[in-house]
């Protein structure tokens, strides 16, 4: 199973491995804090793309479709990142406050469909 939260939430050893998918290391969070099994800033969207959204609602579907195309070119992380789901839980954690638009629905949307 893929679920996604916020990496500000506490985690819970049940729920399955926590996998950062921002590119930006999350402010006031330390490293002991995330809880983190891995970090996959390279899967998350470019800096130039991630500006651009800057997570406007109205942006969102072009955003999507712009960082897919990003994710198609990163085949050998996408597979990295599926052996975590085949071994077990993962949880996706981001930052970003609105739970609605962000990186991490279109990543594991992504993911969904490499599997």
């Amino acid at each position: 199973m893929i679920r996604i939260r916020r990496v500000y939430e506490p985690s819970a050893p049940d729920v399955g491995a926590r996998l950062l998918v921002d590119r930006v290391w999350p402010c006031g969070l330390s490293h002991a804090e995330a809880g983190l099994a891995a970090w996959y800033k390279d899967l998350a969207p470019s800096t130039g793309r991630r500006r651009w959204f800057r997570h406007h609602p109205e942006r969102f579907s072009e955003f999507r479709r712009r960082y897919r195309d990003e994710l198609r070119e990163k085949g050998d992380l996408m597979e990295d990142l599926a052996a975590w789901v085949r071994q077990g839980d993962v949880v996706l954690v981001y930052a970003a406050s609105d739970v609605q638009h962000n990186n991490a629905i279109v990543l594991r949307d992504a993911l969904q469909k490499w599997l």
